[in-house]
């Protein structure tokens, strides 16, 4: 899939959130267990990416040339399976597969699994490992793009933030990183827990062209891609504000579903609001 010949319009990347959201709801109640408010905040960026923005291919996952995405708040691996799947690196029906024994699609995505780039665990090491992907294309003279997936609880983290230096100082306009900015994280508020406020100004300091938008706006977040393939010589970082447990009304910053699945009340609940 080459998203620059292939790009859907809005009302169709509307019509894709709503079935991963569906889709992650129903899988991670079937494991029983799972992360789903970070997921469904998520949603609108991933499809803007998979769909709008990178540059893959399903039937040939390791493509030298593909863009790379990193999912480094890997818990919310949902949405990436979710994703994956629509694209077709794996079937819909193997979602239901979340956190079983044996599955490909275990709590924190693995690299095993054709489409992940990198096995995520412990937060905070994803921007790392972009840098390395986006070094990695000026090295061998690949026009491919990179993006890193951080949460806003992540950027806790102090090797976000040596990360966060070590862009700039090579110059990486190949990498973007987006922040998932919910303001929630599993200790509750991300202001209560660490306040990481002004995080734009802080990306700014670092030597980071940032940009600021609504995280559920296709059109923002579309407009802000774009506008980062543009930016010379500084790596981008799109700070989205976004709502945890998006769509679901029970969930929406609801602290209790940063790693709770629904029971089957909920999940009842939660697919008729969902349509």
């Amino acid at each position: 899939m080459n998203s620059q010949t292939n790009a859907l319009p809005v009302s169709e990347l509307q019509k894709i959130a709503l079935r991963l959201r569906r889709e992650i709801v129903q899988m991670i109640f079937t494991a029983g267990s799972g992360h789903p408010g970070g997921s469904l905040s998520s949603v609108e960026i991933l499809t803007t990416l998979y769909f709008r923005v990178l540059r893959h291919n399903h039937t040939d996952p390791y493509w030298p040339d593909r863009d790379r995405f990193i999912l480094s708040k890997g818990h919310v691996a949902p949405v990436l399976y979710a994703t994956l799947a629509e694209c077709g690196y794996l079937p819909i029906e193997e979602l239901q597969t979340l956190r079983k024994l044996g599955s490909r699609l275990q709590g924190h995505s693995e690299h095993s699994l054709p489409g992940v780039e990198m096995s995520a665990g412990s937060l905070g090491q994803g921007l790392s490992f972009g840098i390395g992907c986006a070094l990695a294309a000026r090295l061998d003279k690949k026009d491919y793009r990179t993006y890193v997936l951080l949460g806003d609880g992540e950027c806790d983290e102090g090797q976000v933030w040596e990360a966060a230096m070590s862009a700039p100082h090579h110059k990486l306009d190949n990498l973007v990183a987006i922040v998932d900015k919910n303001g929630l994280q599993i200790d509750g508020f991300t202001k209560d827990v660490l306040n990481t406020e002004p995080l734009s100004d802080k990306f700014r300091a670092f030597g980071w062209h940032t940009i600021d938008i609504d995280g559920h706006d296709f059109n923002q977040l579309i407009d802000a891609f774009e506008h980062a393939r543009t930016v010379k010589r500084q790596p981008v970082a799109i700070i989205a504000k976004t709502i945890k447990g998006k769509g679901v009304s029970f969930m929406e910053n609801n602290v209790d579903f940063h790693g709770k699945a629904p029971n089957a009340a909920q999940l009842e609940i939660a697919l008729k609001e969902l349509v």
